[in-house]
């Protein structure tokens, strides 16, 4: 699905965020990355979304070298992202406008892109009730939690089928009940969606809880550690001894001067 090989990157004036940064990821997995601050998280989303440029090396998604941005790759922020002049329904509609003002012309919108707007209707009605916000869908973004915007954040980036989701610490600033309920709401879709998924987080319970497969960042790339965590999605993972086991590999990884972010 994505191979990076041999990755540099640098911002002016400072060191390498990485060089010679080496990491496949297969189709379909899940993918939880871990790392102390500056030590690249957010830049690798960026450069797997094309939104930074790298200095060496390359990024191939389904054997294509990563140009520039792709119209199958899903990206949620952790602000969300919505317009908010828009309703809810039209922040979920966005793509489909986007898509059908380019038609399948391959850069904007996928080859195979089809607008039927009709079928759009009433795609977008099934993903605000799946997502909990259908009786939602006039108000602004202002006038809803900040859980419900990101509902919406995920209803319009999923509606578009991704093959690649990133998610940038999509969860920090809600409430701990919200979050929980958003982290099984994305596990839940991914059951039922072939997509491949990767979330950045500063929090060690949530990297264990949402990806099947651990990196934990270091040293520009060179010093990464990849942790197997195949167990993530069994009931009640999070009170289970192997649950605990990686926790405790994880910290003594990182050390103590990790600034961790507690769910």
């Amino acid at each position: 699905m994505v191979e990076i090989k041999n990755l540099t990157f640098q911002y002016n004036n400072h060191p390498p965020v990485f060089k010679n940064f080496n990491w496949r990821i297969g189709e379909n997995e899940t993918w939880s990355v871990l790392g102390s601050s500056g030590s690249g998280k957010t830049t690798l989303l960026h450069l797997l979304a094309s939104l930074k440029r790298a200095d060496g090396g390359s990024i191939e998604i389904k054997g294509k070298s990563l140009l520039r941005p792709r119209p199958e790759t899903g990206l949620i922020m952790q602000n969300h992202g919505l317009l908010p002049w828009a309703t809810v329904q039209k922040n979920v509609e966005l793509g489909f406008n986007i898509r059908r003002f380019y038609r399948a012309d391959g850069k904007h919108s996928p080859v195979d892109f089809n607008s039927d707007k009709k079928t759009e209707k009433k795609q977008i009605s099934l993903w605000l009730e799946k997502m909990g916000i259908g009786e939602l869908k006039d108000r602004y973004p202002h006038e809803i939690s900040g859980g419900q915007q990101q509902r919406t954040a995920i209803a319009r980036t999923l509606i578009m089928h991704p093959d690649l989701l990133l998610m940038d610490e999509p969860f920090s600033s809600l409430d701990s009940p919200t979050r929980k309920s958003l982290q099984e709401l994305v596990i839940d879709l991914h059951r039922k969606k072939e997509y491949s998924r990767i979330i950045v987080t500063h929090s060690i319970e949530e990297a264990l809880i949402m990806g099947s497969k651990i990196l934990i960042l270091q040293g520009g790339g060179k010093d990464s550690v990849i942790l197997d965590n195949p167990d993530y999605m069994q009931k009640e993972y999070f009170i289970s001894p192997a649950y605990e086991a990686l926790l405790n590999k994880i910290n003594n990884i990182l050390g103590e001067n990790f600034e961790k972010e507690e769910l």
